[in-house]
């Protein structure tokens, strides 16, 4: 039977999507996990995966053609099978931002498990009855969204609103964990937050029902609580009673005032309170929320907070975070800890296991001596508005490296390899949940003291989990850095969609041969792990002469 997809939400902030481009025509033979479109959103260009085999029989869009959240995008199916009322339906439950008249269920969304929708909630319909309902067609239904490409499931980090509270278009919901970032979740709606189906702390996995928003005259909340249960299979604590979530952590009260020097509000666990775009104007202009005074509702951030900040000084000391350490186990006594798995690192393991055990890996490792790196280092620093890292410096030659090599800066997508013209260097960052890789665009046309810059703030970002997806997403290459740690070499998985990740080890002093005499030399060891499906061992190898040419004499990445 012919199932429909639809335009799947991408991105927390996005309303619609642009084919960048098709990667299959109308007849083409589909498999699970074949790479069916590039959907260009308001963040970054994604990949969108096929989650069923079949035939495509049509397409909703050409490329270059917009679509709503929810709208027809494909159907896939057998061949000679009759869509036409798939096609004359369009999309089932659109975006709630589109005003239009109800449509039937909706198929589920690419890259999400065989659940009902990938996507908040779905337009107005008819009041739920008792028996089956399908929660992506039941305008009250708020459901767990896709916030990052890779989500699963999302951790509710904190409620900022409490059942029977009044909630408007715009009023944050929620903190939702993902395996990327903590994020905001806004209502698209107003009325009565009449149900929670999970607690905080608690797992919602995607498409399964997270709260009810409406008319509690109008809304039978025990039969679409009913209707969950029977469908996506909902957090641990899904089944509590709406009274049992007044537990949950409530909006922040107006306690606390705002004035123009007032510090920024913030959440339970100290996160400035701001609205994501105001986060985004932040971020780009370099300004700290924290010291930001927000207008919007309980102190909250918004736009004209971050256009009207005049910058004051910066508080002269802050405290020390407190030194932890494991409890130590009694003599003779078998002690451990368990702790649950996060976000992150489940998906880490898979995608790291994906890579490992799909791409064949080879390695190639190079000696560089870094002498005159050293030097040039130090004469750089004397004048670069950013401190410059042996780090950035790697990272620089690399990009000039890739534009030489372009094989390295390659894709296998399967049935073709994609050859990437643009140069994005994600740099591997550790968090303490495990790692992100925040990526640096177009580093081939940047200064040494951009990326330096650019690196800095990525990583500290990284740090305090304020990566969005567009930081993280469209890397075509990687670099891993334990130099730091007094690592000699190490060999590093291929981060996927790259077909090469490099590895880099710290800088040692040991003896060299130069011009006949014994004299000791900065020397640094790199290892490139290659996908052998792109890249043979010549490609990998004149990659790294080329970097090792550029890092023996820096001034040739100046010219």
């Amino acid at each position: 039977m012919a199932e429909v997809i639809l335009m799947p939400r991408l991105s927390d902030t996005m309303t619609e999507g642009v084919i960048a481009a098709w990667h299959k025509k109308v007849g083409d033979p589909v498999k699970k996990g074949d790479l069916l479109a590039e959907v260009e959103t308001d963040k970054a260009t994604m990949e969108l995966e096929s989650y069923k085999d079949g035939t495509l029989l049509h397409i909703g869009t050409e490329k270059g053609g917009k679509l709503q959240v929810n709208d027809l995008l494909a159907i896939i199916g057998t061949p000679g099978e009759d869509i036409s009322s798939l096609i004359k339906g369009g999309a089932a439950a659109p975006a709630a931002e589109k005003q239009a008249a109800p449509q039937p269920a909706a198929a589920p969304a690419p890259q999400a498990q065989p659940q009902p929708q990938q996507q908040q909630a779905a337009p107005a319909a008819a009041a739920p009855a008792s028996g089956s309902i399908d929660l992506s067609t039941v305008p009250e239904v708020i459901l767990m969204p896709r916030l990052s490409d890779t989500m699963t499931e999302g951790v509710i980090a904190e409620w900022h609103k409490k059942v029977g509270d009044a909630v408007k278009k715009g009023d944050l919901l929620a903190d939702v964990e993902t395996d990327k970032a903590t994020m905001e979740l806004e209502s698209y709606k107003e009325g009565k937050l009449l149900y929670i189906g999970a607690q905080k702390g608690d797992k919602v996995p995607v498409n399964a029902l997270l709260c009810i928003i409406g008319d509690e005259s109008k809304v039978d909340v025990n039969a679409i609580v009913a209707a969950a249960k029977g469908g996506p299979a909902p957090a641990a604590s899904g089944d509590a009673q709406p009274q049992q979530a007044a537990a949950a952590q409530p909006a922040a009260s107006g306690s606390a005032t705002t004035t123009t020097s007032a510090p920024a509000a913030t959440t339970e666990d100290g996160r400035v309170k701001a609205s994501p775009l105001a986060k985004k104007i932040a971020s780009d202009k370099g300004i700290d929320l924290s010291k930001v005074s927000g207008s919007g509702d309980n102190g909250r951030i918004v736009k004209k907070d971050i256009d009207n900040y005049v910058p004051a000084a910066a508080s002269s000391s802050a405290p020390a975070a407190a030194a932890s350490s494991a409890p130590a186990a009694p003599a003779g006594q078998v002690s451990f800890e368990e702790v649950p798995v996060s976000q992150m690192r489940k998906v880490i393991a898979k995608r790291l296991a994906e890579s490992k055990f799909s791409a064949p890996h080879f390695y190639v490792t190079m000696n560089i001596n870094m002498d005159k790196a050293v030097a040039s280092r130090a004469k750089m620093n004397e004048v670069s508005p950013a401190k410059i890292s042996f780090n950035d410096m790697v990272l620089k030659a690399c990009a000039i490296a890739l534009k030489k090599h372009p094989k390295v800066n390659s894709s296998w997508l399967g049935d073709k390899i994609r050859i990437n013209h643009h140069v994005n260097i994600g740099v591997a960052v550790a968090v303490e949940e495990g790692l992100l890789v925040p990526v640096v665009r177009f580093a081939d046309t940047k200064s040494l003291s951009q990326i330096a810059a650019e690196v800095k703030v990525a990583a500290q970002k990284a740090k305090d989990k304020k990566l969005q997806p567009a930081d993280w997403e469209g890397n075509t290459f990687t670099i891993s850095n334990l130099g730091m740690f007094g690592v000699d070499e190490f060999t590093a998985i291929i981060n996927p969609p790259d077909a090469c990740i490099l590895a880099i080890g710290a800088i040692n002093q040991v003896p060299v041969v130069k011009d006949g005499q014994i004299v000791i030399g900065n020397i640094m060891k790199v290892t490139l792990s290659c996908d052998h499906r792109v890249v043979d061992g010549a490609s990998g190898a004149a990659f790294l002469q080329t970097l090792q040419g550029l890092l023996e004499e820096p001034l040739t990445m100046l010219v």
